[in-house]
């Protein structure tokens, strides 16, 4: 399980991006990045199989990763990716991140590409 210090979130009209800030173990002052981007603007471009919510993990930037399914229960939120899963723990996230987090990940599934629940 990865502990989230915080979140934040943008929302423009070109991107939608939730970024979580993850200490890393072992070196309490050390965070990494896990980015989910998506560019609905610039989608039309891409083949139908790489339109969706990209995921940036700074630890192992694997290409071509995608998020499939989110789920938040309690101080707990499950990413399923192409690739992987990730549990994070979000009981050190205020209220107002977890949000906003919550209101950009549904604008991320304008298209109802991800499964999300808990959101």
């Amino acid at each position: 399980m990865y502990h989230v210090d915080f979140i934040t979130t943008e929302h423009s009209a070109k991107d939608l991006i939730v970024s979580f800030a993850i200490i890393e173990e072992g070196s309490p002052g050390d965070v990494l990045s896990l980015t989910l981007r998506r560019t609905p603007e610039y989608e039309f471009i891409f083949d139908p199989e790489e339109r969706g919510v990209s995921v940036d993990w700074e630890q192992d930037e694997k290409k071509n990763e995608y998020l499939l399914a989110v789920e938040r229960s309690g101080k707990t939120v499950k990413l399923k990716t192409t690739n992987r899963r990730f549990t994070l723990d979000v009981s050190c996230v205020a209220a107002k991140e977890l949000d906003r987090m919550g209101q950009v990940l549904r604008k991320m599934n304008f298209d109802k590409r991800l499964e999300l629940k808990g959101i």
